[in-house]
């Protein structure tokens, strides 16, 4: 599988997932449409959260740690805010959609 993002084509997973994390935003407006998102404000925030996370710490977060930093920069923002956004899971479409590779393990705590 594929994504032609800006003229060039981006090796993903059988999931859909980048094998390599692409930063372009035009990335995000591609994968959103291939999982049937319409993108608003609050899809971004979480994108670029993700992204920053992936950034700073090499790997995306788990959907409680994900829940716990994002609430602290969006006050208000609970599971029923993020399922709403991303509803295969945020900690899993979620990365999807920011452009970055599958998150690692099965969550947890």
């Amino acid at each position: 599988m594929a994504y032609l993002i800006n003229g060039v084509e981006y090796e993903a997973d059988d999931l859909g997932y980048l094998l390599e994390p692409v930063y372009d935003d035009e990335a995000v407006r591609v994968i959103a449409a291939a999982e049937n998102i319409e993108l608003t404000e609050a899809h971004w925030e979480v994108v670029n959260y993700l992204r920053e996370q992936y950034r700073e710490e090499g790997a995306t977060p788990n959907f409680r740690n994900m829940l716990k930093g994002f609430s602290e920069i969006h006050p208000g923002a609970d599971s029923k805010y993020l399922y709403d956004l991303f509803p295969v899971g945020p900690a899993k479409q979620g990365p999807k959609v920011a452009g970055l590779p599958q998150p690692l393990g099965k969550g947890g705590y």
